[in-house]
């Protein structure tokens, strides 16, 4: 064989190097990367920061301060930091993707950096055409100060300078707004977004002759009492989010690396509403939409917090989630549930009062955790036919603990229940049903039992079998009427005596019905395998009270039509104090009945025309 046939020719052994458009990459940070430009300030703090961190691990004496100047359109950013020789500037400066943070003398010391991705200064050029960096390097006392000029078609240049340009050693970079970006490199921007970013950095930050850090944070300050302390919590919470907390929950985890404070929300949220809190890595904050921070049943919560051990994404905007971020997860909610059960041993009005707001949220957590469910059994509120009370005070009263899964099964039987002595909670509100059924796990001998319509009639008192003979007419008219409905018709005493008729089913009378009707308008082969499922299931049932007055008159009737409207009434009113969903059937029965009364009550009869 030949050779040179053999061989890969050379030129196809060169490597070849990415060419990269500054301009479409810039455009790529700023409409994908970043959520706005104002983070170009973020970044230049970040990297002020960091070089004073790294000057610092190698002269612990060393100034530490930041400086920013903004005016017609430019911006200046003076630090005392480690700054850089000429051959960091092409390095590191000009080599996107390179980070000094991961140069092999600073690695030891890389976790007290706030920078991990090398973006760098290519983030300045979302708001800047120019940007140039001064800097003298502390490493190398004797070198010359260098200059590094950048525009953002990608084009650099690099020159010393003399000694005096730079006496001390450290970086200023100097930023030249791009069109239509004037607005951010005004002082007023340039004011509160350091601010904003830099409340908590260790060092002097200062824009102008204004200090923008604010030390030690709001959670870390000393105050004469507990109750003044609060106060300024709350202070602090009105200002960050707009709101006054109804408490403040101290988020102190040293063993994860977090410090800050919880606020609990003054009104009702939504526990499918993302929370956002507020997070700092190091002082510099990481973003104001952190999500993922907390367990999702803390939704009732807003934080700010300081944190050393979890991971930003690469726009350090967001969390990054991990082990480290589930570990932090689960402690600030055992922070939480530990305010929590503090509350119920040692202030039980503030949990009455925090209650009356989030129950839900309380409810969330204890379904799922039987030492929470214990701790607040004696404060969540239920809905129940005795009032609002809790489940151990339900518990004490009645022998059976009867509930409905929906709130319409509980509003047509309530007020009859209540009357008959039956005590019924309401669990057809979110969570409500679980925590009922969990109650025997936490109180053992508790006897729990969803209430059907069986139990409901089983507690009403028969009619005397002379006096339902003597109405067996009436009776039969009325369960003929309703038949078609898939309802029967039965004849009961009971209070209150206002209530004319009870209209009762359950789930298993539902489910038939919506078969029944299936069935009806199917076609032959599905009608027949609809028709296979046909079992006992019961039927719905409208209950007559034979101790109300207009029961007593209706079931006097001998007009077996007029029997028949007052029945469909009866029905459709029993319906309507059920709140429930009426069928197309069930509106077009209301509407019937509601003419053919005011037929019969002006002497007309239905069909015909008496104005002659």
């Amino acid at each position: 064989m030949d050779s040179q046939t053999s061989q890969p020719s050379q030129a196809s052994q060169s490597p070849h190097t990415f060419q990269v458009d500054l301009r479409g990459l810039v455009d790529l940070l700023s409409h994908h990367l970043y959520s706005s430009p104002k983070v170009y300030l973020r970044e230049l703090l970040q990297n002020a920061v960091d070089a004073i961190t790294a000057r610092r691990a190698e002269q612990p004496d060393a100034p530490a301060a930041v400086r920013l100047y903004a005016e017609d359109g430019t911006l200046r950013v003076e630090d005392s930091g480690i700054g850089l020789t000429e051959s960091d500037v092409h390095s590191l400066l000009a080599t996107i993707g390179r980070s000094s943070k991961r140069e092999d003398g600073l690695q030891a010391a890389r976790s007290d950096f706030l920078g991990q991705f090398g973006i760098g200064l290519l983030a300045c050029f979302v708001v800047a055409e120019r940007i140039r960096v001064v800097s003298r390097s502390a490493r190398t006392p004797d070198a010359a100060p260098v200059e590094w000029t950048a525009t953002d078609d990608g084009s650099y240049t690099v020159r010393t300078l003399p000694h005096e340009a730079r006496p001390e050693p450290g970086t200023t970079v100097h930023l030249v707004a791009r069109a239509g970006a004037g607005e951010w490199l005004t002082e007023e921007r340039v004011r509160s977004l350091a601010r904003d970013f830099g409340s908590l950095l260790p060092y002097d930050v200062r824009v102008g002759d204004e200090a923008i850090a604010e030390l030690p944070a709001p959670w870390d300050r000393t105050h004469p009492s507990p109750a003044t302390r609060r106060v300024a919590l709350a202070r602090h919470c009105h200002d960050l989010f707009g709101f006054t907390p109804l408490d403040t929950i101290d988020l102190n985890v040293p063993l994860a690396g977090v410090r800050g404070v919880a606020y609990v929300l003054p009104s009702a949220v939504s526990p499918a509403q993302r929370a956002s809190h507020r997070v700092h890595l190091k002082g510099m904050l990481l973003t104001e939409r952190a999500e993922q921070l907390l367990p999702d049943w803390a939704f009732f919560v807003r934080c700010v917090l300081d944190t050393d051990s979890l991971r930003p994404t690469a726009s350090r905007e967001s969390l990054y989630e991990d082990e480290t971020l589930a570990a932090v997860r689960e402690a600030l909610g055992e922070r939480i549930r530990s305010w929590l059960t503090g509350l119920a041993a040692g202030d039980p009005e503030r949990l009455a009062a925090f209650l009356s707001v989030h129950h839900l949220g309380v409810k969330s957590l204890a379904r799922h955790d039987n030492e929470m469910l214990r701790t607040m059994l004696p404060w969540l509120p239920f809905e129940t036919t005795d009032g609002r009370l809790s489940l151990e005070e339900f518990a004490l009263r009645h022998p059976v603990v009867h509930f409905t899964r929906t709130v319409e099964e509980y509003r047509q039987v309530a007020p009859i229940a209540s009357a008959q002595g039956i005590g019924v909670i309401n669990g057809g509100y979110t969570y409500d049903s679980e925590l009922v059924e969990a109650l025997p796990s936490v109180r053992p001998g508790t006897v729990v039992s969803e209430l059907d319509a069986d139990t409901v009639t089983a507690h009403l008192d028969a009619v005397d079998p002379a006096e339902e003979l003597a109405l067996s007419g009436f009776l039969m008219a009325a369960r003929a009427k309703l038949d078609p409905l898939g309802c029967d018709v039965v004849l009961r005493a009971f209070h209150p005596l206002s209530v004319p008729a009870l209209h009762l089913d359950d789930r298993a009378a539902r489910h038939e019905q919506a078969r029944a009707e299936a069935e009806e308008q199917a076609d032959d082969l599905w009608a027949g395998i609809l028709g296979s499922l046909r079992g006992s299931a019961p039927r719905a049932r409208l209950v007559l009270n034979h101790l109300n007055p207009l029961i007593r008159r209706i079931s006097s009737l001998r007009d077996p039509e007029l029997i028949g409207t007052a029945t469909e009434s009866l029905y459709g009113q029993a319906l309507l104090m059920a709140q429930r969903p009426l069928r197309p059937a069930d509106s077009a029965l209301l509407n019937r009945a509601f003419i053919g009364l005011l037929e019969w009550a002006t002497h007309t009869e239905p069909g015909k025309d008496d104005l002659r």
